[in-house]
């Protein structure tokens, strides 16, 4: 990423809230900033950091006078004006001075209380929306070059998967497998690792189960979901395998779980609602008698985060663009038994969907 981008994409930002009848934006540290400068602080404290953009102006960074000199090496700095308070001042009267006293602001979702709370006293008529629910779009339409690495982040973990078909799963524990999945990414490129569930047996049950002591056994069949970030960029899949040969029911259900997943992924295309999605998933699953046991949606955006907008779930009618990336992720949970979730990174392209997970979806079996 240039000094170039970052200013189109402020400027964009800057744009597209001026349409939605925003003042500006205030970002402050985490993903968003991130994308949209280039700054990540090394450490995220007390000390207010936030980045300011208008429509029309060029963009501000308020920053601890102390961290100064790494906002000003920010791959972005050169596209907007760095600014230092100093310890012992009023850094929210100083950012008023920047902001209409009257006006709206989309904020970062994650931005503390006490630098809301101390804007809002500095300007007690201006109001404030999370950047989620005023600009859920910011983020979820990726350009060529995100896509990319979202696809490069995804054969990393797919490599993952086919490592970890060849360690031994009966008589280990849980987190001794989370472990193989953590390391098989970091050495197939990933920065950083942020889940490894495995759930055997009825811990598979729990869609978010953490790995534990729980040993392995012959029969079980194991939920397998993880991913990180590679270049900055997030994967996340998930395959159902099972120890030694399955029963006809756990074949049928996995198989469920397949078809749903792939009737879900048919109907990705340009236009459609993101809640028809989980839709067409759902009439699958329930159709086979089994829609009580799923019990989440079926997907989420992915990007700088594992998880972010847009979501595929009843209720969102927000429409696919060709750029969006989400997961695709049916699951069934029988609770005491065992579950299956099969999940998939897809991009909206123009022509339908593209997956950026190509292994294997039909149960692997383990030893």
């Amino acid at each position: 990423m240039t000094r170039d981008d970052y200013e189109r994409r402020m400027e964009r930002a800057g744009r597209v809230a001026a349409n939605v009848g925003l003042a500006g934006l205030i970002v402050t540290p985490g993903p968003d900033l991130a994308w949209l400068c280039g700054y990540r602080p090394t450490a995220e404290t007390e000390r207010l950091t936030a980045l300011v953009i208008a429509a029309g102006r060029r963009p501000r960074l308020l920053v601890p006078v102390l961290e100064q000199p790494d906002a000003e090496r920010a791959a972005g700095a050169g596209a907007m004006d760095v600014t230092g308070w100093r310890d012992g001042a009023n850094p929210y009267n100083e950012l008023a001075k920047w902001l209409d006293p009257q006006g709206r602001y989309g904020m970062s979702d994650a931005t503390w209380a006490m630098h809301l709370l101390g804007l809002q006293r500095a300007l007690p008529e201006s109001a404030y929306g999370a950047l989620t629910e005023v600009l859920p779009m910011l983020r979820a339409v990726k350009d060529v070059h995100e896509v990319e690495r979202l696809a490069a982040a995804g054969a990393a973990a797919d490599a993952t998967y086919e490592a970890i078909l060849g360690v031994r799963f009966a008589g280990r524990r849980e987190h001794e497998v989370a472990a193989d999945l953590a390391r098989l990414l970091t050495e197939h490129g990933h920065s950083q690792v942020d889940f490894t569930v495995v759930g055997s047996g009825p811990n598979g049950a729990n869609p978010h189960h953490e790995a534990g002591d729980r040993v392995i056994g012959d029969g079980d069949m194991v939920v397998l979901d993880f991913g990180g970030l590679k270049d900055g960029y997030g994967s996340d899949t998930t395959r159902t395998v099972h120890v030694g040969e399955p029963t006809a029911e756990e074949r049928n259900v996995h198989d469920i779980v397949r078809e749903a997943q792939q009737a879900a992924f048919e109907a990705v295309r340009p236009g459609v609602a993101c809640q028809e999605i989980d839709r067409v998933a759902r009439k699958v699953i329930k159709a086979a008698g089994y829609g009580e046991y799923f019990i989440h949606r079926t997907g989420h955006g992915i990007g700088v985060t594992t998880h972010e907008p847009p979501y595929m779930v009843e209720g969102e009618h927000l429409p696919l663009v060709p750029g969006m990336c989400f997961s695709i992720e049916p699951g069934i949970y029988l609770p005491g038994r065992f579950g299956v979730r099969i999940e998939d990174i897809v991009t909206c392209t123009e022509s339908g969907g593209r997956r950026l997970n190509e292994t294997a979806r039909e149960m692997a079996v383990v030893s």
